[in-house]
């Protein structure tokens, strides 16, 4: 077998290979004694098959089996020879279009090598870390929250007409055509006005009742709607109103505690200050996080594959655009050429990208089946009902299996690069942190 260089321009490769017609018979003809002692044809015993024949009825597949093998032999070795690490997939086509049997096989292989990523020391690197503590005031705002999500209803005075958030307690009978129809009828039932938990329409109708009064409420079913024979029609429900009672939130104390899973105030105070500075902290590890990345990209210069900016740089324009018209939901779209900012963000993705999977590689950082598993767990609770099924479709798509294990994989890395940078701490309020968010999504 005879490797030949063609091209070497910066990080592109390109290399001849020709595979020996005798190298490509003999590997047939071992391929073919393998299997002799076991093919059985009409006319002759077992394993008794003449070569001859055998090699006329399966050396055309045999051959082409054995033509990919060769190919695939070349390119791993010249890969472990030289070192090289490809980009992306090399492109390889065969270059003698009229091959027939007893010629050499010549094959052009072509693609771009990963950069040698140099020595990145970090001990050096600045890094501020903001720390935010959980003010009473937040503390009180979290606990009226809690206490008006748990909100009670009490009756309102006598006569006094229903506002939009009170709820109703009623009788109803729908109606359509006259004809009362199954599910659209119940007793004492307590509507939440606001709720949008009725057919559209349904709940402003019953705003302005009083306790004892009787209203049609005269409604449209959704064309989409569920039962089909309803779908598009016409309902009157004759409601009763039986009690009207206003919105009461509940008192911030105890009982409040114990419905949400705490001994006292005293414990579910202390629970929600630390998810507020559980939420804080994260929100600060993304403002240390970007200027840590910013630092590691002033740290580091070296070629970039273009292969891997131009695929970078479209899906960058190409999301952008989506979300600037997020009306369309397809791909059903002209082509969106790539701007010079797009090519600019492009490079920095890529060159951080590669530092980061050098600097794991070689702290010898690995994603855990464990953390792999809480990824695809928190992935499958946006499928509920279906979690099994998201289950094995993460287990039979690898491309899947990598965009999840990759953010894991480089919050790792991170995490390195913080123990070893100079970390400081810098205690700021809430609204300060949240500027630096934004600042975050502005850039």
């Amino acid at each position: 077998m005879q490797v030949t260089e063609t091209l070497n321009e910066g990080l592109k490769r390109g290399y001849a290979i020709t595979i020996p017609a005798t190298e490509l018979e003999e590997k047939v003809n071992a391929k073919l004694a393998e299997a002799q002692p076991e093919i059985e044809m009409k006319g002759f015993r077992k394993g008794k098959v003449p070569m001859p024949l055998l090699k006329k009825q399966f050396g055309p597949r045999l051959m082409g089996e054995v033509m990919q093998e060769a190919v695939d032999g070349a390119m791993n070795k010249h890969f472990e020879d030289s070192g090289d690490r490809p980009a992306l997939q090399p492109d390889v086509k065969m270059t003698n279009e009229d091959w027939k049997e007893g010629d050499d096989v010549n094959v052009e292989m072509s693609y771009e090598a990963l950069p040698e990523i140099p020595e990145v020391d970090v001990s050096g690197v600045e890094l501020e870390k903001l720390v935010v503590k959980a003010e009473d005031e937040a503390v009180t705002e979290a606990l009226e929250n809690l206490a008006s999500s748990a909100q009670e209803f009490e009756a309102r005075e006598e006569g006094a007409a229903s506002e939009d958030g009170d709820q109703v307690v009623i009788d109803f009978v729908g109606k359509v055509d006259g004809e009362a129809f199954e599910g659209g009828s119940a007793e004492d039932y307590p509507l939440t006005l606001g709720s949008n938990s009725f057919i559209p329409g349904f709940e402003e109708q019953l705003v302005g009742v009083k306790s004892g009064e009787e209203k049609d409420v005269t409604v449209t079913f959704p064309e989409e709607y569920g039962a089909e024979h309803l779908a598009g029609k016409e309902a009157v429900f004759s409601c009763t109103i039986k009690e009207v009672k206003a919105p009461k939130a509940a008192e911030i104390n105890d009982e409040l505690a114990k419905k949400f899973g705490a001994e006292d105030l005293d414990q579910l105070k202390g629970q929600i200050s630390e998810r507020l500075e559980a939420e804080y902290a994260g929100a600060a590890r993304q403002v240390m996080k970007r200027a840590a990345l910013d630092a590691l990209a002033d740290l580091v210069s070296f070629d970039l594959p273009p292969s891997l900016v131009e695929a970078e740089a479209k899906q960058i324009a190409h999301q952008l655009w989506h979300e600037e018209n997020p009306d369309v939901q397809g791909h059903d779209h002209p082509e969106i050429e790539p701007t010079d900012e797009h090519n600019k963000l492009a490079e920095r993705r890529v060159r951080l990208g590669l530092l980061l999977a050098e600097m794991g590689q070689k702290a010898e950082v690995e994603v855990t089946d464990q953390e792999m598993t809480q990824a695809i767990m928190q992935q499958a609770r946006q499928y509920p009902g279906q979690e099994r099924q998201f289950f094995e479709f993460i287990q039979q798509n690898a491309q899947m299996q990598q965009q999840l294990r990759a953010p894991i994989f480089e919050d790792k890395v991170i995490d390195l690069v913080f123990d070893q940078a100079k970390v400081s701490e810098k205690e700021v309020s809430k609204e300060d942190l949240q500027k630096a968010v934004e600042a975050l999504e502005e850039e």
